[in-house]
C-alpha cells in the first residue's frame, strides 16, 4: 500500500490557534526502523560523493580525492601529482557536489509543492521556471544576448527567463496565486508558452551546432559545474531548506487543505506565498546551473514517503540526502557508462524516474 501524502492528524481538546498549534502532530512520522533511514543515507551519501570523485576515465582511489581535498584544505597532507590534482579539485569535485545540491534542491521542492498543491504529480518545474530557464538559455547561446561570458552568461540568461517566467505566473494567477488550482494553472500556461518561445528560436535562427548545444543543455547537463556555481547554489539550497524545513508544521497541516491548516491557526496565504517563492527561487537557480532536470523532483519525495513516512519535518531532510545521492549516481553514470560519449543527465533520470513513477501510481491506484 503506497502511504498517503498527508500525515495522520491529532487535536488536543484545548482551543486557540496557539494549542491547536501545538497539538498538531503527525503521527506515524517514522515508519517502522524508519529512524535509521536518515543516518544510514546520510552515511550513503558521503561514501557516494568519495566514490562519485574517483570514477572515470582516469583512475583514482578514495585515497588520491582524500590526498587532494585536504591539501586544498590546508591539512597535512602529501601533494598529488598537479594533473591529477585538477581532475578532482577542478573537474570531478565539483560536479558531484553540484550533482548532489540539484538533487537536493529539487526534491525538497517537490515535497514541498506536493503539499502546497495537495497534487502527487507537482515537481519543481510546476511553476514555469524550467521552460523560462530554457528560454532564457536559448537566447543566450542562439540569439547572441550578452549577459557575461561562456557559461557564466548562459546561467545568468537561464536565471533571468525563469524569474521573468515566475513572474508571469503571478501575474496570470492574479490576486488569487495563492489558491493552489490557480496557481497551477498558470505555471501550465506559462511553461506552454515559454516552450513555445524556445522553440521558434531554436527553429528559426540556430545553426546545427547551436541545436546540438540547446537540446544536450535542455536535457540537463553538468558539465559545466564550477565551484562559484556550487557556491552559489549551496547558499540558495541551504536558506531554502532551512525556511521551508521551519514550515514543516504548516506543510503537514496543508497537506489536508487549506481550511484544516487555517483551523490550525497558520496564515494559509502568507505561507503558500513565501513557500511558492521559496521554491521557485530554488529551483530557478538550480535549473540555470544544470539545465532542465526532469523527475527527481516527482519521484523522490514518493520513495522517501514511503520509506519514512509523511512527516514533513523528517521527510524534508530525508528528501535533500535520497536526491541529492540519486543524482550524483546518475550523473556519473551519464559520463561514464557510454565514455567518451556522455549523455544528459536528464536522459538518465527519466529513464530511471518513469518506472519508479509508473510503480508508485500502480500501488496508489490499487490502495482501496
Amino acid at each position: 500500500m503506497s502511504p498517503p501524502i498527508a500525515p495522520s492528524l491529532a487535536r488536543a481538546p484545548d482551543s486557540g490557534a496557539g494549542a491547536r498549534r501545538a497539538s498538531f502532530t503527525p503521527a506515524g512520522a517514522w515508519r517502522p526502523g524508519g529512524r535509521y533511514v536518515l543516518p544510514l543515507a546520510v552515511f550513503l551519501l558521503l561514501t557516494s560523493i568519495a566514490a562519485a570523485v574517483a570514477v572515470g576515465s582516469a583512475d583514482l582511489s578514495a585515497a588520491d580525492v582524500l590526498r587532494s581535498v585536504g591539501t586544498h584544505l590546508g591539512l597535512p597532507a602529501r601533494p598529488l601529482p598537479p594533473l591529477t590534482d585538477s581532475i578532482v579539485w577542478d573537474l570531478r569535485l565539483p560536479r558531484v557536489l553540484l550533482a548532489g545540491l540539484v538533487g537536493a534542491g529539487l526534491a525538497v521542492c517537490g515535497a514541498v509543492l506536493q503539499a502546497l498543491t495537495r497534487n502527487p504529480l507537482a515537481d519543481p518545474f510546476l511553476l514555469g521556471v524550467s521552460s523560462g530557464a530554457s528560454t532564457g538559455a536559448v537566447a543566450v547561446l542562439v540569439l547572441g544576448i550578452h549577459v557575461g561570458a561562456g557559461p557564466v552568461g548562459l546561467t545568468t540568461g537561464a536565471f533571468a527567463g525563469s524569474l521573468v517566467a515566475f513572474g508571469a505566473v503571478l501575474l496570470l494567477a492574479g490576486r488569487r496565486a495563492v489558491e493552489p488550482t490557480r496557481i497551477v494553472l498558470a505555471g501550465v500556461a506559462v511553461s506552454q508558452l515559454f516552450s513555445a518561445v524556445t522553440s521558434l528560436i531554436v527553429i528559426s535562427d540556430a545553426h546545427t551546432q547551436d541545436t546540438r548545444g540547446v537540446t544536450f543543455w535542455l536535457l540537463g547537463s553538468l558539465t559545466a559545474a564550477s565551484w562559484p556555481a556550487v557556491a552559489l547554489c549551496a547558499v540558495v539550497t541551504g536558506v531554502g531548506l532551512l525556511v521551508c524545513w521551519a514550515a514543516a508544521t504548516a506543510l503537514d497541516a496543508f497537506a489536508f487543505g487549506t481550511d484544516t491548516a487555517r483551523s490550525l491557526g497558520f496564515s494559509t496565504g502568507r505561507t503558500r506565498l513565501l513557500l511558492f517563492g521559496v521554491t521557485a527561487l530554488v529551483a530557478a537557480t538550480l535549473v540555470a546551473a544544470s539545465g532542465a532536470i526532469g523527475f527527481v523532483g516527482l519521484t523522490v519525495p514518493h520513495a522517501v514517503r514511503f520509506m519514512i513516512g509523511s512527516g514533513h519535518r523528517t521527510l524534508l531532510p530525508a528528501c535533500a540526502v535520497t536526491g541529492a545521492t540519486f543524482l550524483i549516481w546518475a550523473d556519473t553514470a551519464a559520463r561514464t557508462v557510454f565514455s567518451p560519449q556522455e549523455l544528459p543527465v536528464g536522459v538518465l533520470t527519466a529513464v530511471l524516474g518513469v518506472p519508479v513513477f509508473a510503480l508508485v501510481m500502480l500501488r496508489r491506484t490499487a490502495t482501496p
